[in-house]
């Protein structure tokens, strides 16, 4: 077929992944709307309460809290440490690091690891873009060439692997950032985590909400640096999604793997127990790495997995955030 009532360009393999994409975003934003309105209510704040420019009540201090918001005339006149809230800042602006390498278009159970990754981007959004708050992001997906392959069609110009979508206020234009970033084409390769990264600290801006969003499948040295930098200017979510495949093996057999950002293939004998023992506990030092990294870094840290209810972990969330802002005797 020559083409079609699109334009002769568009291929049905395009058209195909375009509808799915706009059907999973449909979707998504209907959850989303159905189920984390409520939880708005009260006090303006989103995933993250913003950093805000207005003082607000002060509580008692507790480890973990920032030193620079001690509050020394109440913790003079009381001897307690207090530290001074903050109210959330009406005009936020968000920035999302949006990875969709090809290790991202997995999944084994409910969801693709990259649907999760939308649906991340598009709470985020309904959380944030209100009041004139302005919300952009950055995506990275690979190359379009296997490490160690060749691209495909030598006739096709290199395309580059990171695009900064530009933050703009308003429901529409988050829409329209959520569509881009659903149709977005996951190519062979693999993203660079930190360079991604740091795109949100250049140019610097004043200071916000960020949030990573990625399997932090790439190696820690490679990103946690970046990430720390982007902490120390705003307030900094990473989103870990993740797969059980990638956490424990099933025993099925002989098991043939092709590894989606190299294109290498392996055959793994699944009956051996000592092997799915050994992927098991490299599994969790992996993602135990990962979360001490993210730790130091001082970002907040959610997991979602596709095999589970990824809104009623972000509610969770949500709700654990606010308890760590509001708990204490306030004065």
């Amino acid at each position: 077929m020559a083409g079609s009532a699109l334009g002769p360009d568009i291929s049905a393999p395009a058209l195909e992944g375009a509808a799915r994409a706009e059907a999973v975003l449909g979707r998504l934003q209907l959850l989303v709307t159905r189920k984390l309105d409520g939880l708005l209510q009260g006090d303006y704040v989103g995933l993250l309460p913003g950093p805000g420019t207005e003082a607000g009540e002060s509580r008692e201090y507790r480890p973990g809290d920032d030193v620079r918001h001690m509050d020394w005339p109440v913790t003079a006149r009381t001897t307690l440490p207090h530290v001074r809230r903050t109210v959330a800042d009406r005009e936020l602006e968000t920035w999302l690091a949006v990875d969709l390498s090809a290790s991202l278009d997995f999944g084994t159970a409910q969801w693709l690891k990259r649907d999760l990754v939308i649906a991340a981007a598009t709470a985020m959004a309904h959380l944030t873009v209100r009041g004139g708050n302005r919300i952009g992001a950055v995506v990275g997906t690979g190359s379009g060439v296997p490490a160690g392959g060749r691209r495909k069609a030598a006739a096709e110009p290199p395309r580059p692997p990171n695009v900064r979508l530009p933050a703009r206020p308003g429901r529409k234009e988050a829409q329209g950032l959520l569509r881009a970033i659903a149709r977005t084409e996951i190519r062979p390769g693999r993203a660079d985590l930190g360079e991604l990264v740091d795109m949100l600290n250049r140019p610097p801006r004043r200071r916000g909400v960020a949030a990573v969003i990625s399997d932090f499948m790439a190696p820690v040295d490679g990103w946690a640096r970046p990430i720390r930098k982007l902490a120390v200017r705003h307030d900094v979510l990473a989103i870990e999604v993740v797969d059980p495949r990638e956490l424990e093996l099933p025993d099925v057999g002989v098991l043939a793997l092709a590894d989606p950002e190299t294109g290498e293939l392996h055959e793994v004998r699944t009956s051996d127990a000592k092997l799915r023992a050994r992927y098991a506990e490299a599994a969790a030092a992996q993602r135990g790495d990962i979360a001490r990294a993210l730790r130091a870094a001082g970002a907040a840290h959610l997991r979602l997995r596709t095999d589970t209810d990824w809104l009623l972990d972000m509610v969770r969330f949500v709700s654990a955030q606010r308890h760590a802002r509001t708990r204490g005797t306030t004065r």
